[in-house]
C-alpha cells in the first residue's frame, strides 16, 4: 500500500521533535565513532606507517595531529555557529555530516604525518557542526523546560559513540584493513543523511508533518517557562558585537573553555594512559577503555532529567542550571584529585566513569544556555563562539600533556582539571547574575 501524494502532504507524525533530536543524537554517534578510530586505529597505523620511530616519538605525533584536529574544529565552531543561523539546522547538518563522512573516508590515503593532519583538519571543521547544530536544533523544536532534556538525549550519543567505538572499530579490524575500517564508517555518515532529508522538512513552525498539538505547545514555550508568551519579534539577536559585548556571553563562553578541556583530557588520553600507567595493549585497552564513557552517558541523561524534574517542581531556569552546573562540577573536582593515586585498572576507569559522569551531568546545561539568553537566531553564533573557546582550552591542555607526564605521572594533568571545574562554576555564578531571557541595552 503506498501514499498518493494528498495523503503524503496530510500525514502527520506524534512526537516529532523527539524523532528530530534522535537523529541529532545518532549524528553525534557516528561524530564520536569517527574521531575515534584515529586512537583505535593507532597502533595498526604506526606499525605500517612509522615503524622506524620509538614510541616516545609516536606519543608526540598523535598528540601533534591531535591538536590540529582541535584547532581545525574551534575554527569549524566558530563558522559553523553562522552557517546554522544562515541557513537553519536542516542544511547545515547535511553540510557538517556530508563533509565529515567524506573526510573520515579519505583518511584511508593517508601516507603520513601531513596528509592525516589535512584528513583530521577537515574532518575537525566539519565534525564541529554537529554541536552548535544541536544547539539550534535544540531551540528550534524543544520548549525552554523540555531542552536540558533534549540537550542531554543529544550529549547521550556523544557517551555512547565513545562507549561502542573501541570495541565495534576493534571488531571491524577483524575483517578489514586499517583503510578500510576508514571507508566502512565514512559511508555509516552519508546513510544518515537519507532519513535526515526526508524528516527535517522545515522548522515546527511550518512543518507539514507535525500535529496542530505539538506545534502550539513548541512554540508556546519556545522562551522560558516564566515568559511563554514572548513573541519571535521581541526576542533578543544583537549583533555578533553586541553579543559579545555583554558579560553574560563571556559567562558562556568561559565556563565552556573551562569545563571543556576535561572531557578532550580523557577522550584523547584514556588508551595511551592505561597503556603507560598499566601496560595494557590493545586488546586490554578494548576491555577497559570503555567504562568511563557509561558513566558519561548516564551523566547526560541525569543532568537533562535533573532540570526538567527542577523546573516542573517550580523552579525557575535561573535557579535550575546553577544547581545542575554546580552539581555536575562538585562531582567532577574530588573525582579528579582521586586519579593522582587511583590504585588498580578497574579502580581508575570507575573513578574517570564518575568524571564523566559529573561532566555530562553539567555540560547540556552549559550548552543550553545560548537558548536560554537569546533569541533564536543568536543562539548558533553564542554556541560557536563557546564552543570555539572550549575546543582552545582543550588544544591547551592536549598540548601540555605530554610535557606535564612526560615522567609517566599524569598526576598534574588531573588537578588542572579540577581547577578547570572551579573556573567554569565561577564562571556560571559572577558573570550569568541570573539566567533569563536578555533585553537589548539600547
Amino acid at each position: 500500500m503506498t501514499l498518493d501524494k494528498q495523503e503524503y502532504k496530510n500525514m502527520k507524525m506524534k512526537n516529532l521533535r523527539w524523532w528530530v533530536v534522535s537523529l541529532v543524537a545518532l549524528a553525534t554517534v557516528i561524530n564520536y565513532i569517527d574521531r575515534s578510530a584515529l586512537s583505535v586505529l593507532w597502533p595498526d597505523i604506526v606499525q605500517d606507517l612509522f615503524p622506524e620511530k620509538s614510541d616516545l616519538e609516536r606519543k608526540q605525533i598523535y598528540a601533534n595531529i591531535s591538536i590540529v584536529f582541535i584547532l581545525s574544529y574551534a575554527f569549524g565552531q566558530a563558522i559553523f555557529g553562522k552557517i546554522f543561523d544562515w541557513v537553519g539546522t536542516r542544511l547545515g547538518f547535511v553540510l557538517s555530516i556530508g563533509v565529515w563522512s567524506l573526510a573520515t573516508a579519505a583518511h584511508a590515503f593517508a601516507q603520513g604525518v601531513l596528509s592525516f593532519s589535512i584528513f583530521r583538519a577537515i574532518l575537525g571543521v566539519a565534525e564541529a557542526g554537529n554541536w552548535p547544530g544541536a544547539a539550534k536544533s535544540n531551540a528550534d523544536w524543544f520548549p525552554s523546560k523540555e531542552r536540558a532534556l533534549a540537550q542531554g538525549i543529544f550529549n547521550s550519543g556523544a557517551a555512547i559513540g565513545g562507549i561502542i567505538a573501541i570495541p565495534l572499530i576493534a571488531y571491524l579490524t577483524v575483517f578489514f584493513n586499517w583503510q578500510m575500517v576508514f571507508v566502512v564508517i565514512g559511508l555509516v555518515g552519508l546513510l544518515w543523511l537519507v532519513p535526515w532529508i526526508i524528516l527535517v522538512k522545515a522548522p515546527p513552525k511550518s512543518h507539514p508533518w507535525i500535529t496542530e498539538d505539538e506545534r502550539a505547545y513548541i512554540l508556546s514555550g519556545q522562551r522560558t517557562v516564566e515568559s511563554d508568551t514572548t513573541s519571535e519579534e521581541d526576542e533578543y539577536n544583537p549583533t555578533t558585537k553586541e553579543l559579545l559585548s555583554r558579560k553574560q556571553s563571556w559567562g558562556v563562553i568561559i565556563a565552556s573553555a573551562a569545563i571543556d578541556p576535561i572531557w578532550w583530557l580523557f577522550v584523547f588520553w584514556i588508551p595511551i594512559y592505561l597503556n603507560e600507567v598499566y601496560q595494557m595493549d590493545v586488546k586490554a585497552i578494548g576491555i577497559y577503555g570503555w567504562v568511563p564513557y557509561v558513566g558519561a552517558m548516564i551523566g547526560a541523561w541525569f543532568g537533562g532529567l535533573l532540570a526538567q524534574n527542577r523546573i516542573k517542581a517550580g523552579w525557575n531556569v535561573d535557579k535550575t542550571r546553577k544547581l545542575t552546573i554546580t552539581l555536575g562540577c562538585l562531582i567532577m573536582l574530588p573525582a579528579l584529585l582521586a586519579m593522582a593515586n587511583p590504585g588498580g585498572p578497574t579502580t581508575a576507569v570507575i573513578i574517570m566513569a564518575v568524571i564523566l559522569f559529573g561532566f555530562q551531568t553539567a555540560i547540556g546545561n552549559v550548552q543550553t544556555l545560548p537558548s536560554d539568553l537569546y533569541g533564536k537566531k543568536a543562539v548558533g553564533t553564542l554556541s560557536g563562539f563557546s564552543g570555539m573557546a572550549a575546543k582552545l582550552g582543550a588544544l591547551g591542555l592536549t598540548a601540555l600533556v605530554p610535557i606535564l607526564t612526560a615522567d609517566g605521572n599524569y598526576t598534574p594533568a588531573f588537578v588542572i582539571g579540577a581547577s578547570l571545574a572551579v573556573i567554569a562554576m565561577l564562571a556560571i555564578w559572577v558573570l550569568i547574575p541570573k539566567v533569563e531571557p536578555l533585553k537589548s541595552q539600547k
